[in-house]
């Protein structure tokens, strides 16, 4: 698996607040993958390392390796200049390190639990063939991702901005698969397990639940296909959990087991791993039987922009400058994607482009014509249809989670 070292250090030194560097290649025989990879995204966080590591996985293109076990890779900022983003370019995101190669032929997933009268086992091709296959398009986004950004510095993956990708999903719808199993009326969580174990016995196994309601959802599924191809290994072949507008820690990959719970789940990743103060984040998606007085699960994504051109912090005096970018939530809609070159005081709406669904990534573009000479810095906004915006600060939280703050580019003119 070739990789390019980059000095993280120097990135930051180079950035200013948001100027771009090509990967300084600092191993030998690294130059042609740096002839092919894209550049990093400058505001990689400095955290508790000190490199940054371009890596192609089997099957992927280069990303940015955090980790190799269990494999945390983010997407560089080029990848987000399209909307869709391409099976290899997508983050890859895992908190066991036994990571089994499943042969879809000798699948099979197992649908039952105490809150279901009717367990029994499908195969990847009763998933395909018995079940009607529905098409959305949806974010997958790490709860920790731009964690590396956090003020202060809070432990964890150091995630800059990419871990997270927008893709087309098919597969069958889950509440389809829980009628077949006969959902009790006492059933109030739907847990799930993958294939990815532990490679320690004191290491906890990651299930997740759902609340019913969820589960329920016609718009989750349990997909098998991606952007029109079978799931990527490092994706969740051959069948994955789709939780759209909820953030990644749900979406189970490598399913195995669907488990109809008349009980709320009690384990690390439900009762300690992935919840926030209750009081920062009052949920407009609530799991109440996970909730507790101090803190609760996250649950939706929270509104957010991502800046994705120019990628560069210098252009030339006189040029016509266009600020681009994508915008996304939890599912109700981006309503309106505003720009400020003042530091908030004033701000000015941009041209949102196609949506391609409610919880989709969303493009918007802002002509800022042709730019005096010296520094400025671009902040973008955005607002969905019930009115959530992005605040200028992310709010602080001991995991970092929920990074949402207003997107920022410094720019300088010359």
């Amino acid at each position: 698996m070739p990789s390019a070292e980059i000095d993280r250090r120097q990135l930051l030194r180079l950035s200013a607040g948001g100027a771009a560097a090509m990967p300084f290649l600092a191993s030998a025989g690294a130059s042609a993958l740096a002839s092919q990879a894209p550049p990093l995204d400058p505001r990689l966080p400095a955290g508790v390392a000190t490199e940054a590591l371009l890596e192609a996985l089997p099957g992927k293109a280069p990303l940015i390796k955090l980790a190799y076990r269990p494999p945390n890779y983010e997407a560089p900022l080029s990848v987000f200049k399209d909307t869709i983003t391409p099976n290899d370019q997508f983050f890859v995101r895992y908190h066991l390190s036994d990571i089994p190669n499943v042969n879809a032929a000798t699948w099979r997933l197992a649908v039952g639990g105490e809150g279901a009268s009717t367990p029994f086992e499908l195969g990847f091709e009763d998933l395909k063939m018995k079940y009607e296959p529905v098409e959305l398009v949806a974010v997958c986004q790490c709860s920790g991702n731009r964690r590396g950004l956090a003020e202060p510095h809070v432990a964890g993956v150091q995630w800059a901005v990419g871990a997270m990708g927008n893709a087309r999903w098919k597969g069958a719808r889950l509440k389809d698969i829980l009628d077949k199993a006969g959902l009790k009326s006492e059933a109030i969580e739907i847990a799930f397990d993958g294939a990815d174990g532990p490679a320690l016995d004191t290491t906890p196994d990651f299930v997740k639940s759902l609340p019913v309601w969820k589960a329920l959802d016609p718009d989750t599924i349990v997909a098998y296909e991606m952007n029109g191809e079978p799931l990527p290994h490092f994706n969740g072949f051959p069948a994955r959990l789709i939780a759209p507008g909820w953030t990644a820690t749900y979406w189970m990959k490598h399913l195995t087991r669907i488990e109809a719970r008349t009980k709320p789940l009690d384990n690390f990743w439900m009762k300690t791993a992935y919840r926030v103060p209750a009081r920062l984040f009052p949920s407009t998606q609530r799991f109440v039987s996970q909730e507790s007085p101090a803190t609760t699960p996250i649950t939706e994504i929270m509104v957010n922009s991502l800046i994705t051109s120019p990628i560069g912090a210098e252009v030339k005096v006189g040029e016509m400058l266009t600020i681009e970018g994508i915008a996304w939530d939890a599912g109700f809609g981006i309503a309106a994607v505003e720009i400020s070159q003042d530091g908030g005081k004033s701000w000015t709406s941009a041209e949102l482009g196609p949506e391609l669904g409610r919880y989709s990534f969303r493009s918007w573009q802002f002509s800022l014509g042709r730019p005096a000479k010296g520094n400025l810095e671009v902040l973008a906004k955005a607002t969905n249809a019930i009115g959530q915006s992005q605040p200028m600060k992310a709010l602080p939280n001991p995991a970092g989670y929920h990074h949402n703050a207003v997107a920022r580019l410094a720019i300088t003119v010359a």
